[in-house]
């Protein structure tokens, strides 16, 4: 087992989880311990990844000894919702109320529905400006469940952009021009600004997947197949005859990785300007390299030659000893992917420039019952001292008479009476409590239809394509072509007014059909339905597992109807709910 002042450090990614056991001293951190490993992040292999990372994270605490440990662990950039915030200048402690208001108007969830924290940044202005970060309630209490299962503890949870963060100010402090550090992982890189005092991170759904999808989809083979010949034979073309020196094989490869990586290049530049004049920041003269992604062969010189700017390898272990227990030769190969852990020891050692911490409802009910207990010690202490009192007292006044004895009984029953009324309360507040979650539900089901528009509503960005009609639809099935039938009864529109336009009968609404029109776009609609697929709403498996296929979800016209002379084209799509509820 670690002792009790080892902090466990624990990522979560995509497709690597790694954890670390620190120990702080006088003159840093150590490592003293490290180990990290792979799953597959196959898209149509979503469903399988809760046990698969669960049993990641299990295998890693026995491995290292750290198993029923408290660990501080990091969210994915996908995951979590980042803003920045610009308030007047106040008082630091009028400051709380004045960003729980921005939070309710920056976050796209009621704000009872989040879990969010926020940290005051330093600004050269006489503004004040603060980092908000939130995730789900929902999705934040599901994986902590999963990492709870494991046996491990939580200490505390942060992102994993600020997590970095925190890793490069700690291991370059004197670095004062603008520099990028560019996390890219399996499915989401984190582009993170420090600009001097600023502080800036942006998130995008680019990461290597993308790139092993694009393989895949070249060459028509399996997810697992492309991210191997990724692994094994991938690397970036460059330019000024760079493919030419390759065999053709290896070339027509890099190519393939090349034009896939074009997104992420030009979602820098959209970033750079972003930072540049929504936030005052200067553009970046240097770019720092991290993640897993970061080890394909002949990337930092891609990136160079796009972006005009010097790359360098990120190293977040400049100022971070390394213990005997550690394979260095290992540690050096993979240094640049240990940001977030060192950002994580860090939090927890209190050496951290941004402190976040997202509490789950459970870790925060443990910590309200820590809180209290040494309320709760002093009260049993005297209770049982009273006790002791009372007993010596009562073998006392025996010798005093019958009368103070029976003075003695009549104060007990006078207790034993306090008693079943506190017992008679306890049971009114577990009724109390079981109407109130008896509510919770009811409110849960009725927010159902804007949580489904929200993640509908958040898919339509682009100029070319859009929404003309959702309808709920119940008893879908899969057959040959995919089927549902209407919630609403299509004949409302003549029937009285003040009638309900659902079905008489009780309904299990379990799918949603969206339409909409396109300018000859199909692949911007098919892009769409990439981005439900990672909705928490929808689901794209069918009753036995199996994913469901493109051309069963999406009904896609190419070009307007020529006889109608129609401006654009239509599409629809029919889509399961991963959790249907009743409409009444």
């Amino acid at each position: 087992m670690a002792d009790q002042q080892s902090i466990i450090a624990l990522n979560i990614g995509s497709q690597r989880i790694s954890m670390g056991v620190f120990a702080p001293t006088k003159k840093g951190l150590i490592l003293k311990k490290y180990a990290a490993t792979s799953i597959l992040a196959d898209p149509a292999t979503e469903a399988a990844r809760i046990p698969q990372v669960q049993l990641a994270i299990k295998e890693l605490a026995q491995g290292l000894k750290v198993d029923k440990q408290k660990t501080a662990y990091a969210l994915s950039g996908q995951s979590v919702f980042v803003r920045f915030v610009k308030l007047p200048p106040l008082e630091t402690e009028n400051m709380g109320e004045l960003v729980r208001f921005e939070a309710q108007q920056n976050v796209p969830f009621p704000i009872d529905e989040v879990v969010w924290d926020w940290e005051k940044l330093e600004t050269d202005g006489i503004e004040n400006e603060v980092v908000l970060v939130a995730i789900k309630a929902d999705s934040l209490n599901d994986l902590n469940s999963v990492v709870a299962d494991t046996g491990l503890g939580t200490r505390l949870v942060d992102s994993a952009p600020t997590a970095l963060y925190n890793a490069f100010r700690y291991n370059y402090p004197g670095l004062e021009e603008c520099v990028l550090l560019l996390d890219i992982g399996a499915k989401t890189s984190n582009l993170i600004y420090a600009d001097g005092k600023k502080f800036f991170t942006r998130s995008v759904s680019i990461g290597g997947a993308n790139l092993t999808s694009a393989i895949a989809k070249e060459y028509n083979v399996a997810f697992a197949e492309a991210e191997n010949s990724k692994l094994t034979s991938g690397l970036v073309t460059l330019g000024g005859g760079h493919a030419g020196q390759l065999d053709e094989a290896t070339a027509a490869l890099g190519t393939v990785v090349r034009n896939a990586l074009t997104r992420l290049t030009a979602e820098i530049q959209r970033t750079n300007t972003l930072f540049r004049s929504q936030q005052g920041g200067n553009a970046p003269q240097k770019v720092l390299l991290a993640g897993g992604t970061a080890n394909l062969p002949y990337l930092r010189e891609f990136l160079e030659e796009k972006l005009n700017l010097p790359v360098e390898t990120f190293n977040p272990l400049q100022r971070i000893s390394v213990g005997k227990g550690v394979d260095v030769d290992a540690i050096g190969r993979e240094a640049h992917q240990l940001g977030e852990l060192v950002g994580l020891a860090l939090r927890a050692s209190d050496n951290a420039t941004i402190n976040i911490d997202l509490v789950p409802e459970a870790v925060q009910a443990q910590r309200d019952i820590t809180r209290r207990k040494p309320a709760l010690i002093t009260a049993s202490a005297l209770f049982i001292a009273g006790l002791g009192a009372w007993a010596g007292f009562k073998i006392k006044s025996v010798s005093d008479g019958e009368a103070h004895l029976a003075k003695l009984d009549q104060e007990a029953q006078t207790i034993q009476q306090s008693a079943t009324k506190i017992k008679k309360l306890l049971k009114d507040e577990e009724k109390s409590v079981g109407l109130i979650n008896a509510y919770a539900a009811a409110e849960n089901g009725r927010l159902s239809f804007i949580k489904t528009w929200n993640d509908v509503s958040s898919a339509f960005v682009s100029e070319n394509v859009w929404l003309t009609d959702f309808e709920y639809r119940t008893k879908y099935q899969v057959t040959g072509d995919a089927k549902s039938d209407p919630v609403m009864d299509e004949s409302f529109a003549t029937t009285t007014p003040g009638n309900s336009p659902l079905m008489k009968e009780e309904t299990w609404v379990d799918s949603v059909i969206i339409r909409g029109l396109h300018l000859n776009k199909q692949t911007e609609v098919l892009d769409i339905l990439e981005k439900f697929k990672g909705s928490e709403i929808f689901k794209f498996v069918d009753a036995k597992g199996k994913p469901i296929p493109d051309n069963q979800l999406a009904r896609i016209k190419a070009t307007p109807e020529q006889e109608t002379n129609d401006y654009a084209a239509p599409f629809e799509m029919l889509i399961p709910l991963k959790t249907p509820f009743q409409h009444k």
